[in-house]
């Protein structure tokens, strides 16, 4: 069975259309053998006649007339769609899915799409909020958020916020109740919170380290929590120490709310990326959410 080319129909239209090769050529942009070249071989292939030509005109043979008013439609359908494909690496508009934990998703993503969104009012961000490694091919997320360290190097990972500590902080009760420990294995005495980690239901091992020297502590305590803003708020109240990143409890370290202790313990570690395939066809919405969300200034 014969399948025409996407071409030889274009030309066939234009010139069924104008009854005129001279002009169905200027239209096209080509010469006119060129144009009567496709057209003699198109009706070759089909092996009918769709044009009827003399030296002063050219008419639609039945069959000519049946194929236009057929094909035509079709083509200018998916001229369309592919018009509106091609807007939307153009134009800014359509949904962005992005996967991150929750202290990424409310301290990292949000401040800056707050803005984006006014800008972009087109743009539509679907962020789902996850403490696993999320497969976002399989999970069809265009992007997904975690630090730096835990990224697959199969994927395009793109800093979007400064390196991070992991502090380890407790109440100024707290430490008077229970007293302060000076190295990271006295942790083992302590009330500690524990943070329960999705991906393989296990419990968080404190991370500590000094210079090239970096350990965990496996810690105990009468709390396990799966979110680290829960954590938080436990250890505002006195339940005991937690480890949490330094940008999330800096704000009760400065008004005394917190302390932090082992803080010759605590070493910096990448910060976040937004993470995706390195495959990926950007839309102009993916694009805008990009530059927003790696839109920060490293410390000078």
């Amino acid at each position: 069975m014969f399948t025409s080319g996407m071409d030889d129909l274009v030309v066939f239209i234009a010139v069924a259309r104008e009854r005129n090769f001279t002009r169905a050529a200027a239209r096209l942009g080509v010469s006119p053998s060129a144009v009567s070249q496709t057209i003699r071989g198109l009706e070759e292939r089909l092996g009918v006649r769709l044009l009827t030509r003399t030296t002063r005109s050219v008419t639609r043979t039945e069959a000519g007339e049946k194929l236009l008013l057929e094909i035509a439609p079709l083509l200018e359908r998916i001229d369309a769609h592919l018009s509106a494909i091609s807007d939307l690496r153009q134009h800014p508009s359509g949904t962005v899915r992005i996967t991150a934990d929750e202290f990424a998703a409310r301290h990292v993503v949000w401040p800056k799409l707050a803005t984006l969104l006014e800008t972009y009012p087109d743009v539509v961000v679907e962020l789902i909020t996850d403490y696993g490694l999320t497969d976002i091919v399989a999970e069809r997320f265009d992007a997904g958020i975690r630090l730096g360290g835990i990224i697959d190097a199969d994927m395009i990972a793109v800093p979007i916020g400064p390196e991070m500590r992991m502090v380890t902080v407790a109440t100024p009760g707290y430490l008077a109740r229970y007293g302060t420990p000076r190295r990271p294995e006295e942790l083992t005495a302590h009330r500690c919170i524990n943070l329960r980690l999705p991906t393989h239901g296990g419990l968080y091992s404190w991370e500590f380290g000094s210079g090239e020297n970096e350990f965990r502590v496996r810690v105990g305590g009468p709390l396990i929590m799966n979110s680290v803003l829960q954590i938080l708020d436990a250890c505002l109240a006195g339940v005991g120490l937690a480890q949490l990143p330094d940008t999330q409890v800096r704000p009760y370290l400065d008004s005394g709310a917190l302390t932090e202790v082992l803080g010759t313990w605590s070493d910096s570690f990448p910060g976040y990326h937004l993470y995706y395939p390195s495959r990926r066809q950007q839309t102009a919405a993916f694009r805008v959410v990009l530059d927003a969300l790696r839109d920060w200034q490293a410390p000078g």
